[in-house]
This record gives C-alpha cells, structure tokens and sequence, in this order.
C-alpha cells in the first residue's frame, strides 16, 4: 500500500511528541506537511512548513489535527470540503454545535475521518473489550486521575484550563466504558470541571458505571483504572506502557483507502461530545 501523504495541523507538544513522529515514521504514512501558527514551532518537525493552511491541504491526501478543539472544528470544516480525509483529535469540537458542523461537513464531503482515541487502539484495550463481551456485564468504574492542569505541565493549555476534566479526557473514558458496556443513553454529573467530576452513565440493556475524573490532584498517582463487572465473570484492563500510535497510523492509512468506514469516525465523535454536553450542563461552574 501506497504510503498515504498526511499534512499534519498544530506544532503543539502533542504535535511534538506524539503526531509529527506517528505520520513520519511510516511506513504508512509519510509527514507532507506543517501548518501551524508559529511557523518557527512548525519548522521544528522536520517537514514542509506552509504559510496558508490551504497550501498544506494542497500537498496531501489527508490532514491530521493537532490544535485546540475550537481550531480544529473550525479548519476541520474547510479541510472536509477541500475533499481531504480527517485524523482527528478528541474533543471533536469545543462545543457541541462545533461539533454538529464538522460532522456534517465530513458527511456532506463524503471524506473519510478517524478520531484519535488512543486507549481503543491498544492490544491490551481489546482483549480488555473482548472480555467484556463475554460476560454479559451489568456495571463498571472507571477513574482518570492526573495533576495535568496544574504548574508547568505541558498540556495545562489554555483550553483544558477553561473547560477542564470533563472536555479533556472525558471522551476518552466515556468512549470506553460506553463501548464495554453498550451504548450511553443517559449521563448524571456533579463536581466541578477544574477540580473533581463523578459521572453516574447509564447504558443501552440496563448496565450502569461510574466514573471520577480530575486533572488537578497532587502526589504520587496511582494509573487510570478500569473495570467490568457481568453476570458471569469481571474485567480489568490492567495499567500498560505500549504506544499504540502505530496502530493508529496504520488504522488511519486503511481507512483512508478505503474511503471511510471506520468505527471511531467523526460522527462517533458527535456522539461522544453529545454526551460530554449533557454532563457540563450539569456540572457546578
């Protein structure tokens, strides 16, 4: 397979660590190209760097995003109609109407797109998943606990700092305890977004879980956890150090030969902010 052209959008850390060396390592992808606003940020990535970000979207297949959820709903929309295929970052949006535009703008282009949700794409996620299948599970918790907003932290960005726990990982928990469990259908919140979340989900079939969420704690701990409970046995997907970026770069450049059709796609994304909106409705401010 034909190695698929990537521009990649953001110069961020996470550009930096995670999404400029995924793209360019191959052998699925190769890196095409850097938009971002500081180009001097963006030349630091060892690729092309594009003063427009139309100029990028000329020179690839495919655009990958790696900028704040409000930019990427925005530039998402203009890189859908210029008929490229999505990698994007979770939150889809930083809003839900945010995110209804750029779901519909990848459906109306007929593009296709992938949301980087990276604990599904782990081996241990699966066989995690896998278990959860058999054992006709009726409840779970789950708890992502980090002090990742406090200090100098490289992700204590401006927009996790305002909208917190809940926009930031949330997606990433939500995602997995609604794929073990079986679809949300409905969320009770409370807590503060910059402090402590709990999330009381309740599922298609009657299961039900919890889950805490801070960004803001201090000291030694512990990895986030994950567990299922069914009628007849449990699930634990245990703490893992595996990088599933390979995974992702190879998932994506599938999906983009195959014009669409993968499971985690925008419009998963939609679903996903829709519940994450419910949940900040209720949430202190």
């Amino acid at each position: 397979m034909e190695p698929v052209a990537v521009g990649l959008v953001g110069a961020g850390p996470w550009a930096r660590m995670a999404h400029a060396p995924m793209l360019a390592k191959g052998p699925h992808t190769r890196l095409a190209g850097v938009w971002a606003r500081r180009p001097e940020a963006a030349a630091e990535l060892g690729a092309p760097v594009y003063e427009r970000v139309e100029e990028l979207f000329e020179h690839c297949e495919a655009v990958a995003f790696c900028v704040p959820p409000a930019v990427q709903a925005e530039l998402g929309v203009r890189a859908a109609r210029a008929g490229k295929a999505l990698l994007l970052e979770k939150p889809l949006a930083d809003s839900l109407d945010g995110a209804r535009r750029l779901a519909d703008a990848v459906a109306e282009a007929g593009v296709a797109s992938q949301m980087v949700l990276t604990l599904r794409y782990a081996v241990q996620t699966r066989t995690f998943l896998a278990r959860c299948g058999e054992i006709r599970p009726f409840g779970g918790h789950a708890a992502n606990i980090s002090g990742a907003l406090l200090g100098d932290h490289p992700f204590a960005t401006p927009w996790r700092l305002e909208r917190g726990a809940l926009l930031d990982v949330g997606p990433h928990v939500i995602d997995l305890l609604d794929a073990a469990l079986g679809r949300v259908r409905g969320v009770r919140a409370h807590g503060n977004p910059l402090g402590w979340v709990g999330l009381l989900l309740e599922h298609e079939g009657g299961a039900v879980s919890e889950a805490s969420l801070c960004m803001a704690a201090v000291g030694d701990l512990p990895p986030a956890t994950f567990a299922v409970y069914g009628r007849t046995g449990n699930a634990v997907l245990l703490p893992f150090d595996d990088d599933p970026l390979d995974a992702i770069a190879e998932e994506f450049a599938r999906t983009v030969r195959d014009g669409g059709g993968h499971p985690l796609d925008a419009a998963h994304g939609l679903r996903l902010q829709r519940i994450v909106a419910e949940a900040e409705a209720q949430l202190s401010p």
